[in-house]
């Protein structure tokens, strides 16, 4: 059994964040540890309001999990402010295991989570320890200060980040949703698949990250654990395409029905 940790925001609707990482990780037979940076109030209609954890209270985390129990891999979702960023990349600079983010700056109906000066510290210091960054097609072109993502733009997020990047094509329109993964040795690999019709959709950035850094844990190599991934993702979305929790956009189903 591996042990990975996630470093995210809470959600007490148990749709995304530190929840839904807890329950991807576990319905793939693995150990999830959680360091929380902030606490929402959100359901299936959005976010409401964002609470960052103190530094200390972080630190806090990081260290009593850090002396006890061993990390085979890291899944990192919303950072909030700038000292919490600090002591996530201190954190990460300690480990030598796969690291996964998940640049999650805002929620689908809106909210900000990050403040300038955070999303800046990121971009410089935490994205280059990454070994995977899964951005969404708007995020990513966020990341390149740019209003649209450019044809090439996976590879000038390569180059720009030293990184590996999975760029999300959920937001395009599509029949197929098709993501791309670009390494830092050059190779391209898309994965195309149906999209399923569905309003339950909440989660969906923080399953497919988890999960790729739960494949990573196994020693897998990195397109192989974002091919597996992304179907313990479609397998979730189709668990739970019927669900009834809550009348906005409802969560995934990880476990079997």
């Amino acid at each position: 059994m591996k042990t990975i940790l996630s470093i995210a925001a809470s959600d007490p609707s148990a749709g995304a964040g530190i929840q839904q990482d807890l329950k991807t990780i576990s319905s793939m037979g693995h150990y999830a540890l959680t360091a929380i940076t902030a606490l929402t109030a959100q359901n299936t209609h959005g976010v409401t309001l964002l609470r960052p954890v103190s530094v200390r209270t972080f630190r806090a985390q990081i260290k009593a999990l850090l002396s006890d129990i061993q990390v085979d891999a890291v899944k990192i979702g919303v950072i909030p402010t700038l000292s919490i960023a600090q002591e996530v990349r201190r954190a990460v600079s300690t480990l030598s295991v796969p690291v996964v983010l998940d640049p999650v700056l805002a929620s689908t109906s809106g909210f900000s989570f990050v403040d300038h000066a955070c999303v800046e510290y990121i971009k410089e210091r935490l994205l280059p320890l990454c070994t995977l960054v899964t951005p969404n097609i708007p995020e990513a072109a966020f990341l390149l200060e740019m209003s649209r993502f450019p044809k090439r733009g996976g590879h000038m997020l390569v180059r720009q980040y030293g990184t590996s990047f999975l760029v999300k094509g959920g937001h395009s329109r599509r029949p197929e949703a098709e993501d791309a993964l670009f390494t830092t040795d050059g190779d391209v690999r898309r994965f195309s698949s149906p999209r399923i019709v569905t309003h339950n959709l909440h989660g969906t950035g923080c399953t497919l990250s988890s999960a790729i850094a739960t494949q990573l844990a196994l020693g897998k190599p990195l397109a192989e654990s974002v091919a597996l991934a992304k179907q313990v993702t479609e397998q979730g979305i189709l668990r739970g395409r019927d669900l009834s929790i809550g009348s906005g956009n409802g969560p995934l189903w990880m476990f079997p029905l």
